[in-house]
């Protein structure tokens, strides 16, 4: 049996490895993103007790928590950033012991967090993480969670301007890196803030396929 502890108010596994994963986030995410990581986390754990989901809690905990670890102006890619993360998160899992199915499904959780139209129908794990940071970026399931429980998560990690900070780090990427962005969201960015952004699209792609017809 895992044991369990509340923080904000919410059950969590208090465990070794989400000890030690919580520590990798805080040393390698600026404040505000470390309290986004928190609270995804929190909300993601909540939203499986109040679907009664079964799920790894240990995977749940890595995957939300060290989603984001590559999310910051020091980026550089080659490959957009959800993917560069979930190798970090990878390793970290593996490191900690998991066993091979149990690190892909953190790999997995990463690597998808901010395609939901992928994420939330996939493993619990993954699905719950996709929801849980789905929840605290752009509102998804926010009617689900009662005021209460959203307004502990908040109060104990604070959102400290993220979407003016988290807004600033989709830019960087995107006007510096634009090759990372043409099928995912951090377009949408590049397209309305920054000047001269260009990246590739899937119709040249297609009608450059090197197969005659």
């Amino acid at each position: 049996m895992t044991r369990m502890r509340l923080m904000a108010g919410v059950e969590v596994p208090a465990t070794a490895v989400v000890d030690r994963a919580i520590d990798h986030a805080r040393h390698h995410c600026e404040p505000y993103l470390f309290n986004h990581v928190m609270r995804s986390w929190l909300f993601a754990a909540r939203l499986a007790q109040l679907r009664e989901r079964q799920h790894d809690a240990e995977v749940l905990a890595v995957a939300t928590l060290l989603h984001d670890v590559t999310l910051n102006e020091s980026f550089a890619g080659p490959r957009r950033f959800e993917v560069e993360a979930a190798d970090i998160a990878r390793d970290f899992a593996r490191s900690a012991g998991f066993e091979e199915r149990r690190a892909q499904l953190v790999w997995d959780a990463v690597a998808l967090n901010s395609t939901p139209s992928i994420g939330l129908h996939k493993e619990a794990e993954v699905a719950l993480c996709t929801a849980g940071i789905g929840l605290d970026v752009i509102g998804f399931d926010y009617d689900r969670l009662p005021r209460e429980t959203v307004a502990g998560i908040v109060s104990v990690f604070p959102r400290l301007a993220m979407k003016r900070r988290m807004s600033h780090c989709f830019c960087h990427i995107a006007a510096h890196y634009p090759g990372t962005t043409y099928d995912n969201f951090v377009r949408d960015y590049g397209e309305r803030h920054v000047p001269g952004y260009a990246a590739p699209s899937v119709v040249d792609l297609v009608d450059g396929t090197p197969f005659e017809e």
